[in-house]
């Protein structure tokens, strides 16, 4: 179910990271092809099957898009925006599921001589869907570095870019509309003023079960337990602002082995190359999907995935609505 620009990307003669064409000039073949598709197929462009609507914005926008494929071609640049949404993560079919007890368990002995160490900041790599009841939704990928100062202050560098087609150009809708730019791209950098807050999660992680879930649920605002699906979010803003330790991570593993609701399903690698246990929460309309490492606890990785259609928004049941890979 490849999108249009994935259709013409397979089409071009001159992919970049083809094996014959990257620095030399184009053979017979290559040469027949590129006529074929500067001249007697040019027209058919915006006629490319639509199998997946996600990325078109009406007939408008599909001529846009012609358009962006043709200029590519014409200027010399043989590579297309890698505008496709993520797949789902896949569940290793003969993996064994791992209990969050049992992982819960490894990672308090991992956490055993306490390295490494909590650290504020963190490095994560996100896509998200942008949708609007105007136009079907569009996949963000980004990357987010955060880094403290000594002087409580602190940097964010956000760039466009996605390891999944290294190189390539990246979609971003930063100035309202979508538009690709380069690999690396950076989208902003800032820097911001000390914070006098001490409240969750500006302040340091709990290392006790009990400690965490209060901690969690403050920095939810909320004033009730939390489900297991604002648990999740929380645990989400918690790694926005921290890259957690191994005792942090252990006692992170033992609330959810606490938490009802998230059943293990196997082994995933995630979008990083990682290979990770994944657990599962279904909750009306999506499935959220925890990815922890096997040895540590350490969370690697958390998507949402639609279970639902919702047409007005152009969005179908597996499409993938946000995913966030943490790094150290």
């Amino acid at each position: 179910m490849a999108d249009e620009l994935e259709l013409l990307r397979g089409a071009n003669p001159v992919p970049v990271d083809g094996p014959h064409f990257g620095d030399g000039p184009l053979d017979h073949h290559a040469e027949r092809h590129l006529d074929l598709l500067l001249h007697e197929r040019a027209p058919a462009t915006a006629a490319v099957p639509r199998r997946r609507t996600r990325l078109a914005w009406g007939l408008a926008a599909t001529a846009v898009v012609a358009a962006l494929v043709s200029a590519l071609l014409f200027t010399g640049q043989t590579t297309a925006p890698a505008l496709a949404a993520p797949r789902p993560l896949v569940v290793q079919t003969d993996s064994s599921p791992v209990p969050l007890k049992e992982l819960a368990g490894r990672a308090e002995r991992a956490a055993a001589d306490n390295a490494p160490a909590l650290r504020k900041g963190t490095h994560v790599q996100a896509w998200s869907l942008a949708m609007s009841d105007r136009k079907p939704p569009i996949t963000l990928p980004i990357e987010r570095i955060v880094r403290w100062n000594a002087d409580d202050t602190h940097t964010e560098i956000v760039v466009a870019t996605d390891p999944r087609h290294p190189g390539r150009p990246v979609l971003t809708d930063e100035d309202g509309e979508p538009r690709p730019v380069e690999d690396g791209h950076v989208l902003s950098k800032q820097t911001y003023p000390r914070s006098w807050s001490d409240a969750p999660p500006q302040s340091p992680p709990p290392t006790d079960v009990a400690g965490l879930r209060a901690y969690l649920q403050e920095a939810a605002y909320s004033k009730t337990a939390l489900t297991t699906g604002e648990l999740l979010d929380a645990v989400a803003s918690l790694l926005g602002t921290w890259t957690l330790g191994a005792r942090e991570s252990a006692t992170l593993a033992q609330l959810l082995a606490d938490t009802a609701g998230l059943e293990p399903l196997g082994q995933v690698t995630d979008r990083l190359g990682r290979r990770g246990q994944a657990y599962v929460l279904d909750l009306p309309g999506t499935r959220e999907m925890l990815i922890m490492d096997p040895a540590t606890g350490a969370v690697l990785g958390l998507e949402t995935t639609f279970t639902k259609a919702e047409p007005e928004y152009g969005v179908k049941a597996g499409d993938v609505m946000s995913y966030s890979a943490w790094m150290r």
